[in-house]
């Protein structure tokens, strides 16, 4: 067997309007879940919850993990891989197993802002049934250690932005932190399985599902509580490197209008690019200097991977 399947009580009787499919991989799910919960009253069995365990392959986490279920009032269902399928993957099965008309993509380490998070959606769904909408993400909530000042300096200045100014380039805005997607809409653009490891698999689905239908974004965000430290950034990066360079192959008129494929191009002319990606990655390493210098010093590094790929 593929997978294991553990749905609570409430799951048989429910007629969701939206599904909320949340994949993991090694994290606790469980803050979210009880967060989530909170708003069961409110939605009188409107929403439901579909877990994806990724291939974790974690016998105690997996028993905690049904144990909070089964206290929720929300209809929820765990689906545990016995092998590790990947994002875009992962997500497509997810999509199979949800009863709703809309799809909201959450990830395990997402916090909702508010305490009506879910109801603004159920609400916006109920009243305008968009094709594809993204509330948003904020770091309001995350952890302030001096280990991830770096991830907060950039991700505070290219993605926690509000709604007007994402709506200026729709699909260069949309992630699978906090998106809503229609089911028919999904039906006819679901996420490219031949990406694999970290990053790009939501931009790329972005970028051919607006050629199609209208992306808008609102302000109903969730906190990014997952943070990295510079090296784990570093790692991702290097990982991402293989799907950048797939999105360019696939939509190369977009990707070019990017700054990070403007940078990467201008750094892939450097005589010496191996030694400046190691400098670059050093001085983001480096805790004496500036974080906003640490910041730029990591941007340039990951333009420099994605160099090989331009």
């Amino acid at each position: 067997m593929s997978a294991y399947i553990h749905d609570n009580a409430a799951w048989s009787q429910a007629k969701p309007t939206i599904s909320v499919l949340i994949p993991f991989l090694r994290d606790d799910p469980q803050a979210l879940l009880r967060r989530l919960d909170t708003e069961a009253a409110a939605l009188a069995g409107a929403v439901e919850l579909i877990l994806l365990d990724d291939g974790t392959a974690d016998t105690d986490l997996t028993t905690r993990i049904q144990a909070t279920l089964d206290a929720l009032e929300l209809p929820v269902r765990l689906i545990s891989l016995v092998a590790n399928e990947g994002r875009a993957r992962g997500r497509n099965r997810l999509t199979t197993a949800a009863r709703g008309e809309a799809y909201l993509f959450l990830d395990s380490d997402m916090r909702p802002d508010t305490p009506v998070f879910l109801q603004t959606w159920l609400r916006l769904f109920a009243q305008d049934a968009p094709a594809v909408a993204f509330g948003g993400f904020s770091l309001d909530q995350a952890p302030t250690d001096a280990r991830f000042a770096v991830h907060r300096a950039l991700s505070g200045a290219s993605e926690c932005l509000p709604a007007s100014q994402r709506a200026l380039t729709p699909e260069k805005y949309v992630y699978t932190s906090n998106l809503l997607v229609r089911r028919d809409v999904f039906a006819a653009e679901s996420f490219d399985p031949g990406f694999s490891g970290w990053g790009w698999e939501d931009v790329e689905w972005a970028m051919r599902v607006s050629r199609r239908f209208p992306v808008i974004h609102i302000d109903n965000p969730a906190t990014h509580m997952g943070l990295d430290t510079v090296e784990d950034l570093a790692r991702k990066f290097d990982q991402g490197a293989g799907n950048f360079a797939r999105v360019v192959a696939l939509h190369p008129a977009i990707v070019q209008t990017y700054p990070s494929y403007k940078a990467a191009r201008a750094l892939k002319r450097l005589p010496a690019l191996p030694l400046a990606r190691r400098l670059m990655k050093q001085a983001a390493l480096t805790t004496v200097l500036p974080v906003k210098a640490r910041a730029f010093a990591l941007r340039l590094y990951r333009a420099a991977v994605y160099a090989d790929a331009v």
